[in-house]
């Protein structure tokens, strides 16, 4: 279903808009044309936003579907006037709230007020770089900084996992991979030994594996289905006999696997 738009309005950047919206979204076989509209910040870009829903309603012959997080009353009523369905998330969840705590909220949306004071915030950032600078393998300096290690054969899916655990849980993820010259040891790369315990294992299914390798190197020993088996079957039986825990990201989302990943090695990071 293609033909329904859904909006995101926000005087912010949106994520909380759009994580809640996409979060509800999800519970219907539906696929909306998504539009995103943040930082309504103004009388004047609110009603710029409602001449945009007002007329895909009218082209779309159906109300579009509104989620917004504003904070500025004017705005407010002025997107309240729109011709779709709108979701109000202050009014629905934040009202409600101050009257049971008795106490007024400090109508901030999203996780960041002031981002050069923000300590949560620079250790995200801080996070991201470690991450990066520890991608595929690359270095070994600092590495017992890490708050998690990902290991698994080429493409089972460590850069985004880890990636994804810096910029959404500040986690400092480093990943490296387990290559022919590993198995042909018999033992984790040297300078995993010291962090063994720090490490967390990603494997896949074979057939996936040489579908994902052929869009890179299309034809190559690398990506055939043969090597491929042969990787996935010699790391996980690394992974077993060195005790490291590990899943299949086959058929699993980046946050699954993250989620996961936190309840084992990280659970204090599962607090949004």
């Amino acid at each position: 279903m293609s033909d329904r738009s859904v909006f995101f309005i926000s005087d912010g950047t949106g994520i909380t808009a759009e994580t809640f919206g996409n979060s509800i979204l999800a519970q219907f076989a539906i696929k909306p044309r998504h539009v995103r509209r943040p930082f309504i910040d103004t009388v004047d870009k609110a009603h710029q936003v409602v001449r945009e829903i007002n007329h895909v309603a009218e082209r779309e012959g159906k109300r579009p579907i509104v989620f917004m997080t504003l904070v500025n009353e004017e705005a407010l009523e002025i997107i309240r006037g729109c011709q779709g369905k709108v979701f109000d998330m202050i009014k629905t969840f934040v009202e409600p709230l101050e009257t049971e705590f008795n106490m007024k909220s400090n109508h901030r949306v999203g996780r960041f007020s002031d981002v050069a004071v923000d300590r949560e915030y620079n250790d995200r950032i801080e996070a991201i770089n470690f991450s990066m600078e520890h991608d595929d393998g690359q270095s070994s300096r600092n590495l017992e900084m890490a708050d998690v290690v990902l290991v698994g054969v080429s493409r089972s899916g460590k850069t985004p996992t880890s990636l994804y655990l810096a910029m959404q849980h500040g986690v400092k993820a480093a990943n490296v991979p387990l290559i022919p010259e590993d198995f042909d040891r018999g033992f984790l790369p040297p300078m995993l030994k010291p962090f063994k315990k720090k490490c967390f294992g990603l494997t896949i299914e074979p057939h996936r594996l040489s579908e994902i390798r052929n869009e890179r190197r299309p034809g190559s020993k690398y990506a055939s289905l043969e090597n491929c088996r042969y990787e996935v079957q010699q790391a996980e039986a690394m992974m077993r006999r060195e005790g490291i825990a590990w899943l299949s990201s086959t058929h699993k989302s980046i946050e699954e696997i993250a989620t996961t990943i936190l309840r084992d090695v990280k659970p204090d990071r599962l607090i949004y």
